[in-house]
């Protein structure tokens, strides 16, 4: 078993951590939430007073921070976990952030002689929960194989996307992919609503036909569809509005780096800024369809 130190034991990295914990690993959490390193504790773990420490004792360090600018803080900071870690020793981040930074605080690692992956994470709070997450992960064959079963205890899917950065630019296609779907979705219910045609009715055809999507027939964002979409539950986050606006964001930054084109991301990027903007931003990313209606 492994001795890990966590750093970001926010509502995403506290349930990882804890699952963890119950493979056996030796855990020493790190967070600015004393009463998040308490919980920790309570499930058997320890903690330590900075990432500093926990680098210097730990055979992985995994890190789940808000974004790019805490990782490049806390991985190439004074004190910070390269500075501080062992040669040999694993550095897994699970944090969503730009591709730039990914690829920048690897290139730090490796010439440390450490194992760099990004592995951002898609499955919301319940997935961390469960167990269920998938990870996207770049980085070296050799890290891959090494943090393979550190991930399994944590997640569901694990996929190898390539290189340094790969695991970062699958989550923000991925997410942007997400987002556009769901406003896509909540314009044709929308649609249907004032045409007449009832929304069971559009859910069971759709759902068989060529506009089926995930975004509704896993996460509809019409009340009494699918059993346990948040819109039976007054739009209430597994996903929030902010988180997926940041995802938008950090795709269309990597859009105009790499001249691609994305006119519906950033059609998505700006109506979701829209929606939060109303007060919405930790309300459920499907309330967007509320924003269309004009509520």
């Amino acid at each position: 078993m492994a001795r890990i130190g966590f750093v970001g034991l926010g509502n995403m990295g506290l349930p990882m951590a804890q699952n963890l914990l119950k493979a056996g690993h030796q855990v020493e959490g790190v967070d600015v939430s004393g009463a998040a390193v308490e919980k920790l504790r309570a499930a058997g773990g320890a903690s330590a007073e900075t990432h500093k420490i926990a680098a210097a004792r730990a055979d992985v360090v995994v890190t789940m921070l808000p974004a790019g600018q805490q990782v490049r803080e806390v991985y190439l900071g004074n004190g910070g976990i390269i500075e501080n870690a062992n040669e040999g020793t694993l550095l897994i981040d699970c944090s969503t952030i730009d591709v730039e930074t990914a690829r920048a605080v690897a290139a730090a690692a490796e010439a440390r002689g450490l194992l760099m992956l990004d592995a951002p994470v898609s499955g919301g709070v319940t997935g961390a929960a469960a167990a269920t997450l998938t990870f996207m992960v770049g980085g070296s064959e050799r890290a891959f194989v090494r943090a393979e079963t550190i991930l399994q205890t944590m997640g569901k899917t694990i996929v190898h996307a390539g290189g340094s950065g790969n695991g970062q630019a699958a989550k923000i296609c991925n997410n942007m992919m997400l987002g556009i779907s769901m406003i896509a979705v909540s314009e044709a219910f929308i649609l249907a609503e004032k045409l007449g045609l009832d929304a069971q009715k559009l859910f069971d055809i759709a759902s068989k036909s060529s506009g089926q999507t995930w975004a509704m027939t896993g996460y509809c964002p019409v009340p009494g569809l699918v059993p346990t979409s948040p819109a039976n539950r007054d739009y209430q986050a597994g996903f929030t509005t902010a988180m997926m606006l940041k995802d938008l964001k950090l795709a269309q930054d990597a859009a105009r780096a790499s001249g691609a084109t994305t006119p519906l991301g950033a059609e998505a990027a700006a109506l979701f800024g829209l929606y939060a903007g109303q007060g919405e931003a930790g309300r459920d990313f499907s309330g967007i369809i509320r924003f269309l209606r004009g509520k």
